[in-house]
Protein backbone atom coordinates (compact mmCIF):
# COMPACT_ATOMS: atom_id res chain seq x y z
CA UNK A 1 0.00 0.00 0.00
CA UNK A 2 0.86 3.61 -0.63
CA UNK A 3 0.07 6.70 1.07
CA UNK A 4 -0.68 9.62 -0.65
CA UNK A 5 -1.12 12.97 1.00
CA UNK A 6 -1.12 16.24 -1.11
CA UNK A 7 1.84 17.97 0.08
CA UNK A 8 0.12 21.37 -1.08
CA UNK A 9 -2.23 20.63 1.88
CA UNK A 10 0.60 19.84 4.69
CA UNK A 11 -1.05 17.78 7.93
CA UNK A 12 -3.92 20.14 8.27
CA UNK A 13 -7.21 18.59 8.45
CA UNK A 14 -7.80 18.64 4.96
CA UNK A 15 -5.59 16.82 3.93
CA UNK A 16 -5.93 13.87 6.31
CA UNK A 17 -9.76 14.48 3.85
CA UNK A 18 -7.65 14.22 0.60
CA UNK A 19 -5.45 11.23 1.73
CA UNK A 20 -5.75 8.78 -0.78
CA UNK A 21 -4.47 4.64 -0.28
CA UNK A 22 -3.31 3.07 -3.57
CA UNK A 23 -3.37 -0.48 -3.77
CA UNK A 24 -1.71 -2.89 -6.20
CA UNK A 25 -1.37 -6.40 -3.67
CA UNK A 26 -4.64 -8.13 -2.76
CA UNK A 27 -3.60 -9.09 0.51
CA UNK A 28 -2.79 -5.71 1.33
CA UNK A 29 -5.87 -4.64 0.04
CA UNK A 30 -8.35 -7.58 1.79
CA UNK A 31 -6.44 -7.00 5.29
CA UNK A 32 -7.72 -3.26 5.01
CA UNK A 33 -10.98 -3.87 3.87
CA UNK A 34 -11.40 -6.50 6.44
CA UNK A 35 -9.93 -3.87 9.14
CA UNK A 36 -12.27 -1.66 8.09
CA UNK A 37 -15.68 -3.57 8.55
CA UNK A 38 -14.33 -4.12 11.49
CA UNK A 39 -14.29 -1.05 12.68
CA UNK A 40 -18.01 -0.02 11.35
CA UNK A 41 -20.24 1.86 13.54
CA UNK A 42 -23.13 2.91 10.97
CA UNK A 43 -23.08 1.70 7.69
CA UNK A 44 -21.52 -0.57 5.39
CA UNK A 45 -21.99 -1.02 1.22
CA UNK A 46 -20.09 -3.54 -0.50
CA UNK A 47 -20.30 -3.95 -4.10
CA UNK A 48 -18.54 -6.47 -6.45
CA UNK A 49 -18.94 -8.06 -9.82
CA UNK A 50 -17.11 -11.51 -8.38
CA UNK A 51 -17.46 -12.58 -4.94
CA UNK A 52 -16.68 -15.89 -4.02
CA UNK A 53 -17.50 -17.39 -0.68
CA UNK A 54 -13.63 -18.25 -0.63
CA UNK A 55 -10.33 -17.42 1.35
CA UNK A 56 -10.63 -14.19 0.45
CA UNK A 57 -14.37 -13.44 0.38
CA UNK A 58 -16.05 -15.27 3.09
CA UNK A 59 -14.02 -13.13 6.09
CA UNK A 60 -15.11 -9.86 4.38
CA UNK A 61 -18.44 -11.47 4.24
CA UNK A 62 -18.53 -13.24 8.07
CA UNK A 63 -17.07 -9.52 9.11
CA UNK A 64 -20.03 -7.82 7.89
CA UNK A 65 -22.75 -10.56 9.58
CA UNK A 66 -20.84 -9.79 12.71
CA UNK A 67 -20.99 -6.04 12.00
CA UNK A 68 -25.02 -6.46 11.10
CA UNK A 69 -25.18 -8.14 14.18
CA UNK A 70 -23.85 -5.64 16.32
CA UNK A 71 -26.70 -2.93 14.84
CA UNK A 72 -24.61 -2.17 11.68
CA UNK A 73 -26.55 -1.58 8.52
CA UNK A 74 -25.08 -3.71 5.93
CA UNK A 75 -25.91 -4.32 2.15
CA UNK A 76 -24.35 -6.41 -0.19
CA UNK A 77 -24.89 -5.86 -4.11
CA UNK A 78 -23.39 -8.72 -6.02
CA UNK A 79 -23.74 -9.20 -9.98
CA UNK A 80 -25.62 -12.38 -10.73
CA UNK A 81 -23.82 -13.30 -13.77
CA UNK A 82 -20.27 -12.86 -12.26
CA UNK A 83 -20.49 -14.24 -8.73
CA UNK A 84 -22.70 -17.09 -10.56
CA UNK A 85 -20.65 -19.69 -9.64
CA UNK A 86 -18.87 -18.71 -6.50
CA UNK A 87 -21.49 -17.26 -4.40
CA UNK A 88 -23.44 -20.42 -3.36
CA UNK A 89 -27.12 -19.25 -2.56
CA UNK A 90 -26.17 -21.10 1.16
CA UNK A 91 -23.75 -18.16 2.08
CA UNK A 92 -27.07 -15.51 0.55
CA UNK A 93 -29.47 -16.97 3.32
CA UNK A 94 -27.06 -17.27 6.12
CA UNK A 95 -25.84 -13.51 4.70
CA UNK A 96 -29.68 -12.28 5.16
CA UNK A 97 -30.49 -14.41 8.59
CA UNK A 98 -28.17 -12.71 10.12
CA UNK A 99 -28.95 -9.11 9.46
CA UNK A 100 -27.06 -8.63 6.21
CA UNK A 101 -29.57 -7.56 3.38
CA UNK A 102 -28.51 -8.96 -0.33
CA UNK A 103 -28.91 -8.38 -3.82
CA UNK A 104 -28.35 -10.41 -7.01
CA UNK A 105 -27.96 -7.77 -9.49
CA UNK A 106 -29.79 -8.65 -12.89
CA UNK A 107 -30.78 -12.15 -12.27
CA UNK A 108 -31.84 -14.03 -15.52
CA UNK A 109 -35.45 -13.90 -16.29
CA UNK A 110 -37.84 -14.84 -19.39
CA UNK A 111 -39.35 -11.96 -19.33
CA UNK A 112 -36.82 -9.54 -20.33
CA UNK A 113 -33.66 -12.31 -21.20
CA UNK A 114 -31.56 -9.34 -22.57
CA UNK A 115 -30.80 -7.38 -19.88
CA UNK A 116 -28.82 -10.18 -18.88
CA UNK A 117 -26.18 -8.68 -21.19
CA UNK A 118 -26.00 -5.68 -18.84
CA UNK A 119 -23.49 -5.93 -16.01
CA UNK A 120 -22.86 -4.75 -12.81
CA UNK A 121 -19.17 -4.13 -12.90
CA UNK A 122 -18.55 -1.76 -10.32
CA UNK A 123 -16.33 -2.14 -6.87
CA UNK A 124 -17.35 -0.39 -4.21
CA UNK A 125 -16.79 -0.83 -0.39
CA UNK A 126 -17.82 1.86 2.12
CA UNK A 127 -17.85 2.04 5.45
CA UNK A 128 -19.66 4.55 7.92
CA UNK A 129 -19.84 6.87 4.73
CA UNK A 130 -16.23 8.28 5.47
CA UNK A 131 -14.30 5.41 3.94
CA UNK A 132 -14.58 4.29 0.56
CA UNK A 133 -12.76 1.49 -1.80
CA UNK A 134 -12.86 1.40 -5.39
CA UNK A 135 -11.17 0.05 -8.72
CA UNK A 136 -10.57 -3.28 -10.12
CA UNK A 137 -10.11 -5.82 -7.58
CA UNK A 138 -12.60 -8.37 -6.96
CA UNK A 139 -13.00 -10.66 -4.16
CA UNK A 140 -11.81 -14.04 -4.92
CA UNK A 141 -8.43 -15.72 -4.38
CA UNK A 142 -7.24 -15.41 -7.92
CA UNK A 143 -6.00 -11.57 -6.57
CA UNK A 144 -4.20 -13.14 -3.88
CA UNK A 145 -0.39 -13.91 -3.14
CA UNK A 146 -1.10 -15.63 -0.22
CA UNK A 147 -3.25 -18.29 -1.40
CA UNK A 148 -2.37 -18.47 -5.04
CA UNK A 149 1.46 -17.03 -4.50
CA UNK A 150 3.13 -15.62 -7.37
CA UNK A 151 1.04 -16.26 -9.92
CA UNK A 152 -2.01 -14.22 -8.57
CA UNK A 153 -3.73 -11.44 -10.66
CA UNK A 154 -1.89 -7.90 -10.99
CA UNK A 155 -4.86 -5.38 -10.19
CA UNK A 156 -4.41 -1.65 -8.63
CA UNK A 157 -7.67 -0.03 -6.01
CA UNK A 158 -7.40 3.07 -4.23
CA UNK A 159 -9.30 4.00 -0.79
CA UNK A 160 -10.68 7.72 -0.96
CA UNK A 161 -11.76 9.45 2.30
CA UNK A 162 -14.33 12.50 3.28
CA UNK A 163 -16.36 13.81 0.45
CA UNK A 164 -15.27 11.26 -2.18
CA UNK A 165 -16.20 8.36 0.16
CA UNK A 166 -19.46 10.13 0.45
CA UNK A 167 -19.75 10.49 -3.10
CA UNK A 168 -19.39 7.35 -3.51
CA UNK A 169 -21.98 6.00 -1.14
CA UNK A 170 -24.64 8.34 -2.93
CA UNK A 171 -23.61 6.59 -6.38
CA UNK A 172 -24.00 2.88 -4.14
CA UNK A 173 -27.38 4.23 -2.46
CA UNK A 174 -28.93 5.14 -6.43
CA UNK A 175 -27.90 2.33 -7.68
CA UNK A 176 -29.04 -0.05 -4.69
CA UNK A 177 -32.38 1.85 -4.92
CA UNK A 178 -32.73 1.76 -8.59
CA UNK A 179 -33.08 5.87 -8.51
CA UNK A 180 -30.89 8.19 -11.01
CA UNK A 181 -29.36 11.22 -9.45
CA UNK A 182 -31.45 14.37 -10.34
CA UNK A 183 -29.76 17.52 -10.27
CA UNK A 184 -26.39 18.83 -9.83
CA UNK A 185 -23.60 16.42 -8.82
CA UNK A 186 -22.83 16.91 -5.34
CA UNK A 187 -19.64 19.08 -4.31
CA UNK A 188 -16.36 17.23 -4.39
CA UNK A 189 -12.57 18.28 -4.03
CA UNK A 190 -11.75 20.50 -7.22
CA UNK A 191 -8.65 17.97 -7.75
CA UNK A 192 -11.58 14.87 -8.43
CA UNK A 193 -13.88 13.89 -10.31
CA UNK A 194 -15.80 10.23 -9.29
CA UNK A 195 -18.06 9.15 -12.61
CA UNK A 196 -20.24 6.44 -12.66
CA UNK A 197 -22.16 5.36 -16.30
CA UNK A 198 -25.18 4.38 -14.39
CA UNK A 199 -27.95 7.53 -15.05
CA UNK A 200 -28.99 9.45 -18.02
CA UNK A 201 -26.44 10.15 -20.25
CA UNK A 202 -23.57 8.48 -17.72
CA UNK A 203 -22.04 6.76 -20.11
CA UNK A 204 -21.39 9.42 -22.88
CA UNK A 205 -20.67 11.58 -19.57
CA UNK A 206 -17.93 9.26 -18.44
CA UNK A 207 -17.01 9.01 -22.21
CA UNK A 208 -16.78 12.54 -22.62
CA UNK A 209 -14.20 13.15 -19.90
CA UNK A 210 -12.28 10.55 -21.33
CA UNK A 211 -12.66 12.25 -24.17
CA UNK A 212 -11.42 15.07 -23.08
CA UNK A 213 -8.18 14.12 -21.54
CA UNK A 214 -7.31 12.33 -24.52
CA UNK A 215 -7.51 15.42 -26.81
CA UNK A 216 -5.52 17.47 -24.42
CA UNK A 217 -2.74 15.61 -23.65
CA UNK A 218 0.42 17.39 -24.50
CA UNK A 219 3.02 14.65 -23.31
CA UNK A 220 1.95 11.28 -22.42
CA UNK A 221 -0.88 9.34 -22.54
CA UNK A 222 -0.36 5.99 -20.48
CA UNK A 223 -2.78 3.17 -20.65
CA UNK A 224 -3.38 0.03 -18.13
CA UNK A 225 -6.05 -2.11 -19.48
CA UNK A 226 -6.96 -5.68 -19.45
CA UNK A 227 -9.03 -5.98 -22.11
CA UNK A 228 -8.33 -3.86 -25.20
CA UNK A 229 -11.19 -3.59 -27.33
CA UNK A 230 -10.96 -0.01 -28.89
CA UNK A 231 -13.69 1.23 -31.22
CA UNK A 232 -12.99 3.06 -34.33
CA UNK A 233 -13.73 6.48 -32.25
CA UNK A 234 -10.66 5.55 -28.96
CA UNK A 235 -8.48 4.59 -32.19
CA UNK A 236 -8.59 7.49 -33.59
CA UNK A 237 -8.06 9.43 -30.48
CA UNK A 238 -4.86 7.54 -29.63
CA UNK A 239 -3.77 8.23 -33.15
CA UNK A 240 -4.15 11.69 -33.12
CA UNK A 241 -2.23 11.69 -30.04
CA UNK A 242 0.48 10.00 -31.23
CA UNK A 243 1.15 12.08 -34.50
CA UNK A 244 1.14 15.11 -32.49
CA UNK A 245 3.72 14.23 -30.55
CA UNK A 246 1.93 12.12 -27.52
CA UNK A 247 4.03 9.42 -26.22
CA UNK A 248 1.22 6.93 -26.64
CA UNK A 249 1.75 3.52 -24.48
CA UNK A 250 -0.83 0.86 -23.93
CA UNK A 251 0.08 -2.05 -22.16
CA UNK A 252 -2.06 -5.30 -22.00
CA UNK A 253 -1.67 -8.56 -20.48
CA UNK A 254 -0.22 -11.04 -22.33
CA UNK A 255 -2.22 -14.21 -19.88
CA UNK A 256 -5.76 -13.16 -20.48
CA UNK A 257 -8.16 -14.61 -18.58
CA UNK A 258 -11.09 -14.39 -21.57
CA UNK A 259 -9.31 -15.42 -24.69
CA UNK A 260 -12.05 -13.91 -27.36
CA UNK A 261 -11.01 -10.67 -26.10
CA UNK A 262 -7.77 -11.20 -26.46
CA UNK A 263 -8.44 -11.72 -30.27
CA UNK A 264 -10.52 -9.13 -30.63
CA UNK A 265 -7.89 -7.25 -28.95
CA UNK A 266 -5.43 -7.88 -31.51
CA UNK A 267 -7.73 -7.21 -34.54
CA UNK A 268 -6.80 -3.30 -33.21
CA UNK A 269 -3.13 -3.61 -33.07
CA UNK A 270 -2.09 -3.66 -36.82
CA UNK A 271 -3.69 -0.08 -37.32
CA UNK A 272 -2.48 1.59 -34.18
CA UNK A 273 0.94 0.62 -34.20
CA UNK A 274 1.52 1.47 -37.75
CA UNK A 275 0.52 5.13 -36.58
CA UNK A 276 2.61 5.43 -33.54
CA UNK A 277 0.84 3.87 -30.66
CA UNK A 278 2.89 1.73 -28.80
CA UNK A 279 1.32 -1.74 -27.28
CA UNK A 280 3.07 -3.47 -24.58
CA UNK A 281 1.81 -7.20 -23.29
CA UNK A 282 2.73 -7.51 -19.12
CA UNK A 283 4.11 -11.14 -19.25
CA UNK A 284 4.51 -12.84 -15.87
CA UNK A 285 0.65 -12.91 -14.97
CA UNK A 286 -2.86 -11.83 -15.53
CA UNK A 287 -3.21 -8.43 -15.31
CA UNK A 288 -6.57 -6.63 -14.61
CA UNK A 289 -5.85 -3.16 -13.55
CA UNK A 290 -7.66 -0.32 -14.77
CA UNK A 291 -5.51 3.09 -14.91
CA UNK A 292 -4.26 5.60 -16.98
CA UNK A 293 -1.67 8.54 -16.66
CA UNK A 294 -2.26 11.38 -18.66
CA UNK A 295 0.32 13.74 -19.26
CA UNK A 296 2.03 14.54 -15.90
CA UNK A 297 -1.84 16.11 -14.83
CA UNK A 298 -4.08 13.86 -14.87
CA UNK A 299 -4.78 9.79 -13.89
CA UNK A 300 -7.12 7.59 -13.57
CA UNK A 301 -8.17 4.51 -11.74
CA UNK A 302 -11.77 2.54 -11.69
CA UNK A 303 -13.53 -0.60 -13.04
CA UNK A 304 -14.42 0.60 -16.78
CA UNK A 305 -11.93 -0.97 -19.69
CA UNK A 306 -11.53 0.65 -22.96
CA UNK A 307 -14.33 -1.15 -25.09
CA UNK A 308 -17.97 -0.63 -25.71
CA UNK A 309 -18.90 -3.04 -22.89
CA UNK A 310 -17.47 -0.64 -20.52
CA UNK A 311 -18.59 2.72 -21.81
CA UNK A 312 -22.51 1.52 -22.98
CA UNK A 313 -23.25 -1.51 -21.55
CA UNK A 314 -21.89 -2.39 -17.81
CA UNK A 315 -22.59 -0.39 -14.73
CA UNK A 316 -19.16 1.19 -13.80
CA UNK A 317 -16.86 3.69 -11.68
CA UNK A 318 -14.04 5.64 -12.24
CA UNK A 319 -11.66 8.13 -10.34
CA UNK A 320 -10.41 11.09 -12.39
CA UNK A 321 -7.77 12.63 -10.40
CA UNK A 322 -5.95 15.62 -11.04
CA UNK A 323 -3.66 15.29 -7.52
CA UNK A 324 -0.07 15.13 -8.75
CA UNK A 325 1.01 12.74 -5.69
CA UNK A 326 -1.62 10.16 -6.77
CA UNK A 327 -0.52 10.91 -10.68
CA UNK A 328 2.96 10.21 -9.83
CA UNK A 329 2.61 7.04 -7.80
CA UNK A 330 0.44 5.56 -11.02
CA UNK A 331 3.43 6.86 -13.07
CA UNK A 332 5.70 4.81 -11.45
CA UNK A 333 3.70 1.65 -10.85
CA UNK A 334 3.26 1.99 -15.15
CA UNK A 335 7.27 2.22 -15.55
CA UNK A 336 7.59 -1.42 -12.98
CA UNK A 337 4.66 -2.90 -15.37
CA UNK A 338 6.77 -1.78 -18.08
CA UNK A 339 9.83 -3.00 -16.85
CA UNK A 340 8.18 -6.83 -16.81
CA UNK A 341 6.52 -6.47 -20.31
CA UNK A 342 7.63 -7.19 -24.31
CA UNK A 343 6.56 -4.44 -26.35
CA UNK A 344 4.82 -5.64 -29.51
CA UNK A 345 6.84 -4.34 -33.06
CA UNK A 346 5.04 -3.48 -35.86
CA UNK A 347 7.33 -5.46 -38.10
CA UNK A 348 7.26 -8.53 -36.20
CA UNK A 349 3.34 -8.23 -35.76
CA UNK A 350 2.92 -7.55 -39.51
CA UNK A 351 4.34 -10.93 -40.09
CA UNK A 352 2.29 -12.81 -37.37
CA UNK A 353 0.79 -16.83 -38.63
CA UNK A 354 -1.88 -16.42 -41.14
CA UNK A 355 -4.04 -18.09 -38.30
CA UNK A 356 -4.46 -15.10 -36.63
CA UNK A 357 -6.57 -13.31 -38.47
CA UNK A 358 -9.58 -15.30 -39.04
CA UNK A 359 -9.60 -15.04 -34.89
CA UNK A 360 -9.21 -11.60 -35.07
CA UNK A 361 -11.84 -11.45 -37.34
CA UNK A 362 -14.07 -13.62 -34.56
CA UNK A 363 -13.34 -11.68 -31.96
CA UNK A 364 -13.66 -8.37 -33.35
CA UNK A 365 -17.59 -9.36 -34.75
CA UNK A 366 -18.07 -10.33 -31.38
CA UNK A 367 -16.50 -7.47 -29.44
CA UNK A 368 -19.73 -5.39 -28.55
CA UNK A 369 -20.71 -8.96 -26.54
CA UNK A 370 -17.40 -9.52 -24.86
Amino acid sequence: MRTIVPTSLGSSAAALDAVIDLFVEGDELYDAMLGSIERATRSIELETYILYWDEVGRPLLEAMAASARRGVQARLHVDAFGSLFGFPRSAERWLKSQGVQVRRFHRWTWRDPLRYNRRNHRKLLIVDGNEAYLGGFNLHRECSRRHVGEGRWRDTHVRVHGSLAAHAQLLFDLFWRRRRLRGPLPELPAQHVLLSNHGPNGARRMRRVMDGLLDGACDRIWLTTPYFVPDTHVQNKLIRAARRGVDVRVLVPNKCDVRMARWASHAAYARLLANGVRIFEYMPRVLHAKTAVVDHAWSVVGTANLDYRSFFLNYEVNLFSEEPALTAALHDQFLADLAESDEVCADKWSRRHWLHYPLEAIGWLARRWL
